[in-house]
């Protein structure tokens, strides 16, 4: 399978290179005349390329395309932008031939000069996938694995032999689908938590909060490091997709707009890969918290609140313009852009010791091991024990 994908690969890079040198040549002027004519005007031919415009929403049956375009009028060398697409077009055929997978960041190393920027390479790379329909995987080019897994009953085997053992205390590096050879999952495994921030994550790793003695049961804890990559989001949709629909997968976000687009990314896709959310969106996972709504009956001050910045403020205005957006969603944003302020996660440290008849982090609660004290413990605990004994049970 793995073959037939690759040469569906390579005859698509060769495709876009000969439709490049045919107009390139047709365009040029013809090569026994003696006279002195621009090479940029000698023609009134262009060299234009379609490539897959990822900037903008796909239609069903309708991929937007954007255009490159030579020679154009430019501050700069117009022939620039096919020079570096070219490389990575290179790049790419040459690891689709030896078969030996390369990274964005390795392509970007071998031509710095060209490419001036990492972004340049990374852009190009999704791009091309896009435009051919096929996965960044499918072009033999590996991304950096970022993400980080701890927990209890989660076995991955490798493709190399080796069996990683998710532990409920380290963290470990979330490894690239293309290595996995399978996954094996505890029976008692009770849920699933993403955390947007490393730092809440490695409290939480820390504490041992996957095994915590108030839970229902055994559970894993992820995190993409903000916006999560390709790797986690894959090991998401695998667990999404395999696992019992009484096990819930929960996401604990910053209630502003960011947070909210990285939980978008984990259950709808994003934008710049629409290509591939067919196989990375985990659309079963909700938002646990934590939401810009229910500050007030957590006894949170709002003067405890960072202002919205300018940045905030178009983010949650860009996001509100999307069809799709869930209600819920959407009022959490309204709320956030009318009170003027955002609900960071570690904005729970801001509990009042006093508060005692809140639903979620009131003192009159049963203890909760020796960890009773910490407000980020009780509140993850109250709201995954409540999903968990109702699967129904009602988030974001």
């Amino acid at each position: 399978m793995k073959n037939l994908v690759w040469d569906e690969a390579l005859e698509n890079v060769e495709d876009l290179v000969l439709s490049f040198l045919t107009q390139l040549s047709e365009a040029l002027p013809d090569a026994y005349s003696h006279s002195d004519v621009d090479l940029r005007t000698a023609s009134g031919k262009k060299v234009v390329l379609r490539l897959a415009d990822r900037t903008k929403e796909y239609c069903e049956g309708n991929t937007p395309q954007r255009q490159l375009v030579f020679p154009r009028q430019t501050r700069g060398p117009s022939a620039r932008p096919f020079a570096q697409l070219f490389r990575v077009a290179d790049l790419i055929h040459e690891a689709l031939l030896d078969d030996i997978p390369t990274t964005k960041r390795d392509m970007y190393y071998k031509d710095v000069q060209l490419f001036r920027s990492q972004s340049t390479v990374d852009r190009l790379v999704d791009d091309l996938a896009a435009t051919f329909q096929l996965s960044r995987a499918d072009l033999n080019v590996r991304a950096s694995s970022k993400g980080l897994i701890c927990g209890s009953g989660l076995f991955i085997h490798l493709k190399s032999g080796d069996v990683l053992n998710i532990s409920d205390s380290e963290a470990s590096l979330i490894p690239q689908a293309e290595d996995i050879e399978r996954f094996q999952v505890g029976e008692d495994l009770a849920w699933v938590l993403l955390v947007e921030k490393e730092a809440v994550f490695q409290t939480l790793c820390r504490l041992r909060f996957a095994i915590h003695e108030a839970l229902p049961g055994p559970g894993l804890i992820m995190t993409g490091k903000g916006y999560p990559d390709v790797a986690t989001r894959q090991l998401v949709r695998t667990l999404s997709d395999n696992l019992p629909a009484h096990v819930p997968i929960l996401a604990l976000v910053d209630g502003d707009a960011y947070g909210i687009d990285i939980l978008s990314v984990y259950k709808h896709g994003s934008t710049r890969m629409q290509h591939e959310n067919e196989h990375l969106a985990a659309a079963r996972i909700e938002w646990l918290g934590l939401w810009a709504s229910e500050l007030s009956s957590l006894g949170i001050d709002k003067e405890a609140l960072l202002p919205i910045t300018k940045h905030d403020e178009k983010k949650a205005r860009s996001m509100l313009k999307r069809r799709w957006l869930p209600a819920q969603w959407r009022r959490e944003l309204q709320h956030m852009l009318f009170s003027r302020r955002k609900a960071e996660i570690e904005v729970l440290g801001a509990v009042r010791a006093s508060r005692d008849a809140d639903p979620v982090l009131g003192r009159d609660r049963p203890a909760v091991g020796g960890q009773a004290g910490i407000p980020l413990v009780r509140y993850l605990v109250a709201k995954i024990c409540a999903a968990c004994a109702d699967p129904d049970h009602e988030l974001l």
